[in-house]
């Protein structure tokens, strides 16, 4: 008797509510914690307690009905928030519809289940490869949970248990991120492509490439049957080279073994391709960079000047748009990566540009449809890191609570939770 109440008090504490009281967590400059507060949002939804998404209101708020315990979980995360009544809370969605103003309150509807690519080893806090990765990091600071899947878990079909999926820094060609001149001699490199090539051998492939091409194929069925997948840095190119390139080899001889087809440019296939066209290939396999897709060699831009603009889009006409590029500041701090920015000449027309470099001809974030599915590509490595290197240690993010950059990414990741509206004719 005394357990049923105990769990009895402990479902009225999270499921009950106070009719006459909301809670609005502000996402403008006003917000102590912005990273904390998807953390909070994700937390609430995991509850299956209804949550709106307050587009372009005080920063992209998130709002939902007072609780004890959620006011109990802000104050221990540091996150800002308020509590008005419930008539109040009426009027603010009442000024929200209006159709003098760009914004729009979207309902969230479920905590969505999230994956990451990423080599098991990082699963168990080994990591394989000396650098980080910018998602995981601001994942476990907001506190939101996700599984680690890799190349024996997407050819086993088990991308369809997830409704997000990011892919960690990688390259999808089998060229092993392109380190060959500067650290083909080192522990981990060597480690890498042994592992990497016993992994293609036990799947039934005879080349790491061929298993990556495998992989990029499952994931493109995962989008198409209505996934989200977001992609940073090097994830981002790799992915489309490898389905342009589909049964084409790239791979120099010190990569797979043998020589790169003498005529692969020529065989590539941009219809193939989520968002790039009429790239060219680097030829020279020494050569940190894959194609011309990536601006990083090219581009001459200090860091003190290296900022990106995110585009102001029309809430109610645009919402998913607007959902990705909810923040406090329209100009971001921009960063490197070894895919740091994407060529606009090289984006394909029905890709939306959401930030860009004007002066540079660069976007830095962008936003597809693929099938039933969506995908986001963020150049450049680590939001708060403007370049990092190999063997860097990890950016602390509880340095940076109000970070512009990575915001964008926790935007990503609360996408799918949105119920989400076809675009008004």
């Amino acid at each position: 008797m005394k357990k049923f109440i105990t769990i009895l008090f402990l479902i009225i504490g999270i499921y009950s509510t106070t009719s006459a009281a909301y809670m609005i967590l502000p996402m403008d400059d006003s917000q102590k914690n912005h990273l904390k507060a998807y953390g909070v949002a994700y937390w609430i939804l995991e509850k299956e307690v209804e949550a709106w998404w307050l587009l372009n209101y005080q920063g992209g708020s998130f709002a939902f009905q007072h609780n004890p315990l959620f006011e109990k979980l802000c104050k221990k995360r540091d996150v800002s928030f308020k509590v008005i009544p419930d008539a109040q809370f009426n009027k603010i969605l009442g000024d929200i519809g209006s159709a003098e103003v760009n914004q729009e309150a979207m309902k969230l509807e479920k905590a969505p289940k999230i994956a990451v690519y990423t080599p098991q080893e990082n699963a168990k806090g080994e990591k394989i490869q000396p650098w980080d990765d910018a998602v995981t990091m601001v994942l476990t600071y907001a506190e939101i949970p996700y599984d680690i899947v890799y190349d024996t878990e997407v050819m086993g079909d088990q991308l369809a248990k997830y409704d997000w999926l990011h892919l960690h820094h990688e390259d999808f060609t089998g060229q092993y991120g392109r380190f060959y001149r500067s650290y083909h001699t080192y522990a981990w490199y060597r480690d890498n492509q042994r592992k990497m090539e016993e992994l293609a051998q036990k799947l039934g492939y005879k080349k790491v490439s061929q298993l990556k091409l495998g992989v990029v194929k499952k994931i493109e069925e995962f989008v198409v049957g209505g996934g989200f997948m977001f992609a940073m840095c090097s994830a981002t190119d790799t992915y489309d080279i490898a389905l342009a390139a589909n049964g084409v080899d790239i791979c120099a001889k010190m990569y797979d073994g043998d020589p790169v087809d003498p005529k692969a440019q020529s065989k590539l296939n941009y219809d193939n391709t989520f968002a790039f066209k009429d790239f060219e290939l680097m030829k020279d396999p020494l050569v940190y960079e894959y194609s011309t897709i990536d601006n990083s060699l090219n581009r001459k831009v200090s860091p003190e000047i290296d900022y990106f603009t995110l585009f102001d889009f029309s809430a109610k006409w645009d919402p998913v748009p607007t959902m990705l590029t909810q923040n406090h500041t329209r100009t971001v701090k921009g960063f490197m990566g070894q895919t740091t920015a994407f060529l606009k000449k090289h984006i394909k027309s029905d890709v939306l540009i959401m930030g860009e470099n004007k002066p540079a001809r660069e976007a830095r974030y962008i936003h597809g449809t693929k099938g039933k599915g969506f995908f986001t590509f963020y150049g450049g490595h680590d939001p708060e890191d403007y370049r990092h290197y190999v063997y860097d240690p990890e950016t602390d993010l509880s340095l940076h609570p109000n970070s512009p950059g990575y915001r964008l990414i926790l935007n990503n990741v609360l996408f799918p939770a949105a119920k989400k509206k076809k675009r008004k004719t």
